[in-house]
């Protein structure tokens, strides 16, 4: 029987994740094959390294776990970390929020009449 590559599944690691290779498991590190970085890239070069991209609902949700758990290890699990993380929460919730009664709070413009 031929060795097949298991699919992600909710709890498991990454298909390219090779803990021999890699060793510890690290969610906020990407284990695919390296590529350019964005902020290296010419302007011309940004739409072959878009097509480049796997567009699945997968790849979005691994995209946005990494960058949550990047924020985790830079500003919530320092031994020492300040009051950063509290105010960003704050600041992404009113922005929310705002967005959400957006439609509500269009119509309480102040309007100058003369």
């Amino acid at each position: 029987m031929a060795a097949t590559k298991f699919q992600l599944k909710i709890g498991g690691y990454p298909v390219e994740y090779d803990a021999a290779k890699h060793g510890p498991y690290d969610p906020a590190r990407y284990y695919g094959k390296p590529d350019t970085s964005f902020l290296d890239l010419k302007l011309s070069e940004v739409p072959a390294w878009l097509a480049r991209r796997k567009k699945t609902p997968q790849a979005f949700a691994g995209a946005c776990s990494r960058a949550f758990w990047r924020w985790q290890h830079k500003y919530v699990q320092p031994r020492r970390n300040g009051i950063a993380p509290f105010f960003q929460v704050a600041v992404g919730c009113m922005i929310a929020f705002y967005v959400i009664n957006y439609s509500k709070l269009r119509h309480h413009k102040n309007y100058k009449y003369h």
